[in-house]
């Protein structure tokens, strides 16, 4: 009976959190469809929006040191909820922003917020999920968060269409109040609870009471491996950054095939979403991951920057393909959009051909997460767990900050030389080099992964045995 209930609260808490992250990260995905709406509405530039995504993520980055150092210590079920509360609030209060000022204030809150969910997130799901799924089981995770930036892409054009910018906003902040609540029935797991080494003493009921020390930090940093995996997520992210631009870019294209501009931001969304359906393959690549990683553990990371390397040709020849013979409806009805957009896919060879090298690129990119994930997992202690994820996620969030910033200087200077949509395409391309980096970078940590998972598997065993 307790072994059931036990399986119903893993269950249940799992999904709490990827439902969670979906929803919260919705958000990062609601600005993109509308920065051309809100730079408008609130008489800014529009290149100046990036620097609102960019500060979010960043904040988003640099708190998440202090909650996943606070996770790492002690309790994690009341710092989420602190956490979601300062989110919800922002994410309401954004919705009522009167100038850019407010805007990014609104925002900055957001992101620390934000970085509380996502690390603490982190060190409670690597705690339930066995070794063996680790890497399967966090792709949804990693899955649930890109689709809710992609879910928030698609319906903030829908909504905002219908109403203003602002009210996507207030939806999303009032759903995630509940999601607060339900964290009050999550229950926290034991540090180390999935470890195999200690699993002996988790059952005759010995609590792991080790919890990190601020000397530990420089330790978690000078790590080879989580230093290239950092070093990894930097270049990575400055690519991924810039991809927020995507719905942008495609409004572009459509629009340039004399399609009207609220339709454009619609249909955009959709092919937004559309085209990250390869996305869905994370889930597959993880298990892949975990697969390969029990043959040796220099596969996780080879087979991860193999499919990365592949993507960059993807990505520049979808950027590249032009949406010739485009037709879509003159209304700004979504589901006709929708479905004749469907149409195209079938009819239009361009439409089609830009739909396979999108999910093929997107496919090869979705590896990186849940194995990233899983390799940060391994190569460190239960608790350095959220802080070495934390202070990856600083660093991932300065690269895709960069990104976001770099991507509306480079925009500027393509805009003064070429008209649309070729200024979005070839900056775009320009950004794929970031990837090459992030390829070897995971070639070094599949040189360094495997002395470092030993040497946390020793010690967790002469730990086990001082506790026992």
């Amino acid at each position: 009976m307790m072994k059931k209930t036990t399986k119903i609260n893993t269950i249940l808490t799992l999904t709490i959190l990827i439902l969670s992250a979906s929803l919260d990260n919705a958000v990062l995905g609601l600005f993109p469809p509308l920065f051309s709406s809100i730079s408008e509405d609130l008489n800014i530039n529009v290149s100046a929006m990036g620097v609102i995504s960019a500060v979010t993520i960043f904040f988003s980055a640099i708190s998440s040191i202090f909650w996943g150092y606070m996770a790492d210590k002690g309790k994690r079920k009341p710092l989420i909820i602190i956490g979601t509360f300062i989110f919800t609030v922002s994410t309401f209060l954004t919705a009522f922003s009167q100038n850019y000022f407010q805007l990014l204030l609104y925002q900055i809150f957001t992101g620390i917020g934000l970085g509380c969910i996502g690390s603490i997130g982190y060190s409670v799901l690597t705690d339930f999920i066995p070794k063996k799924h680790l890497g399967t089981l966090l792709s949804l995770w990693g899955l649930s968060q890109g689709f809710g930036g992609i879910a928030g892409a698609i319906i903030a054009p829908i909504i905002s269409t219908h109403s203003t910018w602002r009210k996507p906003f207030i939806i999303i902040s009032i759903i995630d109040f509940i999601f607060i609540l339900s964290y009050l029935i999550m229950k926290e797991p034991e540090k180390g609870s999935t470890e195999p080494e200690l699993k002996d003493l988790h059952k005759e009921g010995i609590k792991y009471n080790y919890s990190i020390k601020l000397s530990h930090i420089p330790e978690i940093a000078a790590k080879k491996s989580n230093k290239w995996l950092m070093m990894q997520g930097f270049f990575m992210q400055i690519t991924i950054g810039t991809l927020i631009w995507l719905p942008t870019l495609y409004a572009s294209k459509i629009r340039a095939e004399g399609i009207n501009a609220d339709t454009a931001a619609i249909a955009a969304g959709y092919f937004y979403g559309l085209l990250q359906m390869g996305g869905l393959s994370s889930t597959y690549f993880g298990y892949l991951g975990d697969k390969i990683q029990k043959k040796t553990y220099r596969g996780r990371a080879l087979l991860t920057g193999s499919l990365i390397l592949a993507a960059i040709p993807l990505y520049v020849l979808m950027f590249l393909l032009p949406m010739d013979n485009l037709k879509l409806p003159a209304s700004n009805e979504p589901f006709l959009i929708l479905i004749s957009l469907v149409k195209q896919f079938f009819t239009n060879p361009w439409i089609l051909l830009m739909f396979i090298l999108a999910v093929c690129a997107t496919a090869a990119q979705s590896a990186n997460t849940p194995n990233w994930l899983a390799l940060l997992t391994d190569i460190n202690l239960p608790e350095h767990r959220a802080t070495a994820f934390s202070i990856a996620n600083l660093i991932n969030g300065l690269g895709r900050s960069i990104g976001n910033v770099l991507i509306g200087l480079v925009l500027k200077f393509t805009s003064s030389k070429l008209s649309e949509p070729y200024n979005y395409i070839y900056t775009m391309v320009l950004f794929q080099l970031f990837f090459i980096p992030a390829v070897y970078s995971y070639y070094r940590v599949s040189k360094n992964s495997g002395k470092d998972i030993r040497k946390v598997k020793s010690t967790l065993k002469i730990r086990a045995k001082k506790l026992s």
